[in-house]
C-alpha cells in the first residue's frame, strides 16, 4: 500500500496526494481503487474517484493513439491488451492480438529471454532489443522493442508494457547500404572489402584447404584507349558475367578486386590439380571473343594460382602470393595460368630485398671489385684486366654480378654503383703504374645503357680520371651491343666525346645482340668482345677431328676478325678455358683473350703479385 500525505479536502495535503497520483500517472500505468485506499487523511473521495477515472481515460487514450506498437504481456508472456498501431503493424486485429502468446509473433532467443527473465523477475526495469516480428501476411518486421516492467503497489512485478517501432524501412535501408559497399557498382559481384571477408571466413576452417585464382586481362588498358571507357566497362561487365555463370553455382566466391582484376575463392579444395583445372578453364572461357557495342573484342585473361592448407597461412600472405603468381603468368607469356612457387617467391623475395638494401651497402662499402687478365695471345703478355664488381652481403654471402646487376639497372642503383667501380677500378690502375710504369696495364670497366640515359657518362668519365690521374689510354669502357644500338639508349654523343678524349671503346658480348655490323664503321669501337658462345664450339684440340658446330664456329670467328681488323678494330675472346681453344683462336687472328685459362677474377693484391713476377 501506498502511504500519503494527510489533511483536510483542498488543503495543501491534498493536492499533494492529486500530485503524486499525477506522478504515478506519468509512468504509464493508470491509478487503481488500490492507490486510492492507500493515501491517509481527509481526502474527498469524489474527488480521488474522478481522478482515478482521468487517469484511466488519459492512459486510455494515449495507449490507444500512440503512433507506435504498445502491447501489455502478463507473466505468463500473453497479450492482454494491444493497440491498434501493433495490430496495423503486425496486420492482425486487436482483438485477434488478444490472448495470443508472445512467441507466436517472434523467435526468442537465449540472450533475449535471459534478459526477459530477468525483466519478470525484477532484476531488471527495463530491456531494450531487437527483433523480428512475424506479419500476418508471411513477411518480417524489423522492430526496435523497448519492455518496461510494470509493478503492484507492493513492488511486485505485475506485467510488462512493451513499445514497439518499425523500423523496417531503416533495416532496408540499412542493408540496401551494406550490400553496397560490398558489392561492385559496374559488375554487381562482390568487391574487394566482402572478398577479404569471405577469404578471412574460409581462413578460420580448420583442417580444410583453401584456392584462390587471381587473374586479370591481358592488354586491358588498349581497350580503354582505342575503343573508349563505355567499351571496356561493357567488356568488365561481359567477363564477370562469364565467370559467375561459370563458377557460382559451384560454390566459388567470384569478386571484383581491382579494375580489370577478379578472384575465384574455392573455400573448401580438393587440391592444387582442382585449380589448375579451374585455372585452364578461366583462361579459356574468357579468351572467347566479346561482341561489344557493335564490334567484336578480343581479350585474354592472366591467372595466378594459389593452393594450400589453411593452417599456416592467412588472407594477407594468400593474396600476397597469387599476386605474385599473377605476375609470373603475365611475365611468361600471358593468356596463361602459373602456380605457386614457394622458390621462385623466394628469389623474387630476394630480388626485393637486394633492390632496397643496394645503396645503403654501396655506402657502407660492402662492394669490391676482382679483376681478371686479359692477355695478349700473340705474347702471352697481361695486357690488361678487367673489372668485376661483387658483392659482400651480410645475409646472402659473396654475390657475383649476376645477382645484382640486372636488379640495379631497374632500380637506378646502377648509376651510383657504377660510378663507383670506375673510381676504384681507375684508382687501382693508377697504382699499378706508379709501382709497374713498364706494364702499362689497361683496365676494362663495364657500362650500362641506364649510366648513359640517367647521368652524364662523359663528365663522369672525365672527372675520374682527372682525380685518380689515370691516362686515358689505359681506360677501356665495355657496352653491349643492345646499350649501344637498342631502345635503351644509342649513346652515341657520348661515345664520340670518350674516344676524343683518348678512352678506348669495347662492344661486349658481340654477336649475341643486333649484329648490326653497320655500326662498326660508324661508332668510335676500338674492340670487338666476342661472346663465350662462339669460343664454347673450339673444344677440340687442333689434332682433334673437328664436329660441325666447331667448324661453323671457327669461320664465324675467322670472318669476324678479319672484319674488324678492316675496319681498325682488334678482337678479344671471351671463356676461354684450356690451351687448345687459346691456340686455335690465335690462328684465326684473334688478338687478346680471357677465361678461366688465363686466370679466374681475383683480388687487386693477386694482380700485383702478377705483375711482379714480370
Amino acid at each position: 500500500m501506498r502511504s500519503g500525505p494527510s489533511g483536510p479536502p483542498g488543503s495543501p495535503e491534498d493536492i499533494g496526494a492529486l500530485d503524486a497520483l499525477g506522478a504515478l500517472d506519468a509512468l504509464g500505468a493508470p491509478l487503481t481503487l488500490e492507490d486510492l485506499s492507500g493515501l491517509d487523511g481527509p481526502v474527498d473521495r469524489r474527488r480521488l474517484e474522478e481522478a482515478l477515472r482521468a487517469s484511466e481515460n488519459r492512459f486510455r487514450a494515449a495507449f490507444v493513439d500512440a503512433g507506435i506498437g504498445m502491447a501489455l504481456v502478463d507473466r505468463d508472456d500473453v497479450i492482454i491488451e494491444a493497440n491498434p498501431a501493433l495490430a496495423e503493424m503486425l496486420g492482425h486485429t486487436v482483438p485477434e492480438l488478444m490472448r495470443m502468446h508472445i512467441h507466436q509473433l517472434m523467435d526468442v532467443e537465449e540472450r533475449a529471454r535471459h534478459l526477459y527473465r530477468q525483466l519478470v523477475r525484477g532484476e531488471r526495469d527495463r530491456v531494450r532489443l531487437e527483433k523480428r516480428l512475424r506479419h500476418r501476411q508471411g513477411h518480417a518486421v524489423w522492430t526496435n522493442i523497448t519492455v518496461s516492467l510494470i509493478r503492484d503497489s507492493t513492488g511486485e512485478p505485475l506485467y510488462t508494457l512493451a513499445m514497439v517501432e518499425d523500423v523496417s524501412e531503416a533495416r532496408r535501408l540499412g542493408d540496401r547500404l551494406h550490400y553496397q559497399s560490398m558489392h561492385d557498382p559496374l559488375t554487381g559481384l562482390p568487391n574487394r572489402a566482402l572478398f577479404f571477408e569471405r577469404l578471412a571466413d574460409a581462413c578460420a576452417e580448420a583442417d580444410q584447404r583453401i584456392g584462390l585464382c587471381f587473374l586479370d586481362l591481358d592488354g586491358f588498358q588498349a581497350v580503354n584507349d582505342t575503343l573508349g571507357h563505355p567499351v571496356g566497362d561493357e567488356l568488365l561487365v561481359g567477363v564477370a558475367r562469364r565467370l559467375e555463370q561459370r563458377f557460382s553455382p559451384r560454390g566459388h566466391l567470384v569478386a571484383r578486386v581491382g579494375g580489370d582484376e577478379f578472384a575465384v575463392l574455392v573455400p573448401r579444395s580438393a587440391g592444387a590439380e582442382e585449380l589448375t583445372a579451374l585455372a585452364a578453364e578461366v583462361v579459356e572461357v574468357l579468351g572467347t571473343p566479346y561482341d561489344l557495342a557493335g564490334q567484336r573484342v578480343a581479350a585474354t585473361a592472366s591467372v595466378g594460382v594459389v593452393e594450400r592448407p589453411v593452417s599456416g597461412s592467412s588472407p594477407t600472405v594468400l593474396v600476397r602470393d597469387a599476386d605474385a603468381t599473377l605476375c609470373w603468368a603475365k611475365s611468361d607469356g600471358r593468356s596463361r595460368w602459373a602456380l605457386y612457387d614457394p622458390e621462385r617467391i623466394a628469389t623474387q623475395m630476394t630480388r626485393q630485398v637486394l633492390a632496397t638494401t643496394m645503396r645503403p651497402a654501396l655506402e657502407r662499402g660492402e662492394f669490391l671489385l676482382e679483376y681478371q687478365p686479359l692477355v695478349e695471345l700473340a705474347t702471352g703478355r697481361l695486357q690488361g684486366v678487367e673489372a668485376l664488381v661483387r658483392w659482400r652481403h651480410p645475409e646472402f654471402g659473396r654475390l657475383a654480378p649476376d645477382r645484382f646487376i640486372q636488379i640495379a639497372e631497374e632500380t637506378g642503383a646502377i648509376v651510383p654503383l657504377g660510378h663507383w667501380v670506375l673510381e676504384e677500378a681507375c684508382r687501382q690502375t693508377r697504382a699499378w703504374l706508379d709501382h709497374f710504369p713498364d706494364a702499362q696495364l689497361l683496365v676494362s670497366v663495364n657500362l650500362a645503357a641506364r649510366q648513359f640515359r640517367d647521368s652524364d657518362m662523359v663528365a663522369d668519365v672525365a672527372e675520374v680520371l682527372g682525380h685518380t690521374r689515370l691516362p686515358s689510354r689505359l681506360l677501356q669502357l665495355e657496352l653491349t651491343e643492345s646499350a649501344v644500338m637498342g631502345p635503351a639508349g644509342r649513346p652515341v654523343q657520348a661515345l664520340h666525346a670518350l674516344d676524343a678524349m683518348g678512352v678506348r671503346i669495347a662492344i661486349d658480348d658481340f654477336g649475341t645482340g643486333y649484329s648490326n655490323l653497320a655500326y662498326l664503321s660508324r661508332l668510335p669501337v676500338h674492340v670487338l668482345k666476342l661472346a663465350k658462345s662462339f669460343v664454347e664450339g673450339f673444344r677440340s684440340e687442333l689434332d682433334g677431328d673437328e664436329t660441325p658446330r666447331e667448324a661453323v664456329d671457327e669461320k664465324i670467328v675467322t670472318a669476324l676478325v678479319r672484319l674488324a681488323h678492316v675496319l681498325g678494330i682488334t678482337v678479344t675472346a671471351e671463356g676461354v678455358e684450356s690451351a687448345g681453344q687459346a691456340e686455335r683462336l690465335r690462328l684465326t687472328g684473334c688478338d687478346s683473350a680471357q677465361g678461366w685459362h688465363f686466370g679466374k677474377a681475383a683480388p687487386a693484391e693477386e694482380i700485383t703479385r702478377l705483375l711482379g713476377r714480370g
